[in-house]
């Protein structure tokens, strides 16, 4: 389950297991979801260093070619973004849109270095699909480049099948879609 951030908690709270996941539903521009979003934004520049040009600095994926992510696109009613807190300190976000075609996409899925390795991402993949089911999604869909093979095996570990570049994403070299 998710809440809002004014709401109850969703999963682990008034627990003590620092390493139980609570998300919440927070705007991508706000607070601890806006500091999680320059992290990543910052990850993938400097991953993908040498795309966008020298002068660019590398990959912006808010640049004009590239699938909207923002908070309009990410925010309700057709989508929703949600900050995964442990020990009530923020190490994960991801959204999710709707696409044309009235399945939703997954984007800005994000953990912090050094919350990595402990089943964060799965976690919060699941937390996603579960708030697309809420959304009333029955599909869903995302993609990765080809830099980030630890995302791809996730996807493919969960059920995510290929499919054709569904969002003109001139980076990503991995499409998935899942049947929620």
């Amino acid at each position: 389950m998710v809440s809002s951030a004014e709401g109850p908690s969703v999963c682990g709270e008034g627990r003590s297991d620092p390493h139980e996941l609570v998300f919440r539903t927070v705007p991508p521009d706000v607070g601890d979801a806006a500091v999680l979003v320059t992290a990543m934004l910052t990850e993938m520049r400097e991953l993908y260093w040498d795309l966008g040009g020298v002068a660019s600095g590398g990959l912006d994926l808010d640049a004009p070619d590239m699938p909207k992510a923002g908070p309009a696109e990410l925010g309700p009613p057709a989508g929703t973004f949600l900050v995964g807190y442990r020990g009530g300190v923020a190490v994960c976000c991801g959204g999710l849109k709707r696409l044309p075609d009235g399945a939703c996409e997954i984007k800005r899925m994000y953990v912090l270095p050094e919350a990595r390795g402990h089943g964060v991402a799965r976690r919060l993949l699941h937390a996603l699909e579960d708030a697309a089911r809420g959304l009333g999604y029955r599909v869903s869909r995302l993609d990765s480049g080809p830099r980030q093979p630890h995302a791809t095996g996730l996807y493919d570990s969960e059920g995510y099948l290929p499919v054709e570049n569904f969002n003109d994403n001139p980076v990503a070299t991995y499409f998935g879609e899942k049947h929620l």
